[in-house]
């Protein structure tokens, strides 16, 4: 029970931060997502909600693939689980410093990414105009691999996770934490902008984003020592 207790707060956790970076992804991908909905031809205007929508569920998908295929590699690393998760705690901590403007760091993580982003836009294109339902899935799902600092850092919290479903999981909630956001640039992206752009609310959510990281770090740095202390003395007298 308390093991499910704890994937339910590691989904809530990736929730949270997809939510509280709004900003960083109303960056990235809201004028993305402006472009592709004003890029709906007018005879598909009508299914402009529906496509819109196409388009995150195939982003989110590809999160969600993400988190799986990190869950996989994770798990074959167990020993490793203190590492992951110091990996996963101070990328978040890099991600607030990020979104407050107060260290740009993440930026190489972006650039690294784009490797892979050069091979998938040209697929991207093809799909252009998006008229249907199916195109605008393929879209969002290649979309969903564009170099971002954000993605990275969850799927470092996904790789922390150390199974496959709740690795997959923490991506699906994350995803659906960025979806309020993003889904919205495409219908008001200037009204957005400008109140994501306001100083106090971006500070908020970057200190938010970096208590997590610190809370995330806890166990590998300080909070985990007794419980390991705790199961070196029972398997010594197990052997013993």
């Amino acid at each position: 029970m308390a093991a499910d207790a704890s994937v339910w707060g590691s989904w809530l956790a990736a929730w949270m931060l997809g939510l509280f970076s709004s900003a960083h992804c109303l960056g990235m991908c809201g004028g993305i997502m402006g472009a592709l909905s004003a890029a709906i031809p007018a005879e598909a205007r009508g299914r402009r909600w529906r496509l819109l929508l196409s388009y995150n569920v195939g982003r989110i998908a590809s999160y969600t693939l993400m988190g799986l295929l990190a869950g996989l590699v994770a798990g074959g690393i167990t020993p490793l689980d203190p590492v992951l998760r110091l990996l996963a705690g101070l990328l978040l901590i890099a991600m607030g410093l990020y979104l407050a403007g107060w260290w740009r760091g993440l930026t190489w993580l972006e650039r690294g990414g784009a490797v892979v982003w050069r091979r998938l836009q040209p697929l991207g294109k093809s799909l252009l105009p998006v008229r249907r339902a199916p195109q605008a899935l393929l879209l969002g799902a290649l979309w969903g691999w564009l170099p971002c600092g954000l993605v990275y850092t969850a799927l470092a919290y996904a790789l922390a996770q150390g199974n496959v479903w709740a690795s997959g999981g923490t991506m699906l909630a994350f995803g659906l934490g960025t979806l309020p956001a993003v889904l919205a640039a495409g219908v008001m992206a200037q009204q957005l902008t400008r109140l994501l752009q306001r100083r106090g609310l971006r500070v908020f959510m970057a200190l938010a984003i970096i208590l997590f990281g610190l809370w995330t770090l806890w166990p590998a740095v300080g909070g985990g020592h007794g419980d390991a202390a705790h199961n070196l003395d029972a398997n010594h007298s197990h052997h013993h």
